[in-house]
């Protein structure tokens, strides 16, 4: 499952998964995206990555089968 990316598009943004060249969706603000990335990547238990305007990963949330969980 590919983890779900939130990216600038237009003057809105987009999900995309990772490696797809489509978005999955696309809003008009960047929470929208948020949300709907969230919910996808907490679905599948992948990790949601946030970009900012410029492109740049801005944070990333892990939404379980981790392989690099630390232990203890």
């Amino acid at each position: 499952m590919p983890n779900q990316h939130v990216v600038p598009h237009g003057n809105g943004w987009a999900v995309k998964g990772e490696g797809n060249s489509r978005a999955t969706a696309i809003t008009n603000t960047k929470q929208e995206a948020i949300d709907r990335a969230r919910e996808i990547a907490q679905n599948q238990g992948t990790k949601l990555v946030i970009h900012n305007r410029n492109g740049q990963i801005s944070q990333k949330d892990s939404h379980g089968r981790d392989p690099y969980l630390p232990q203890g």
